[in-house]
């Protein structure tokens, strides 16, 4: 059983609160994931900041 299969069997083992309660924790690791990216990008700019400006 692959990996999705397993998670969605469970999920689909629980009660109707606890599902949203999943959906909202994705919904925040996919936020994080984001908000992490977003952070590592603006510090590789500023970290490159007069190469940047030397390149424009």
């Amino acid at each position: 059983m692959s990996m999705a299969e397993e998670l969605l069997k469970s999920f689909e083992e629980l009660p109707e609160d606890k599902k949203r309660q999943v959906i909202d924790f994705v919904e925040f690791l996919k936020v994080k994931e984001s908000r992490e990216l977003f952070d590592m990008m603006d510090d590789i700019i500023e970290k490159n900041k007069s190469a940047l400006k030397e390149l424009s």
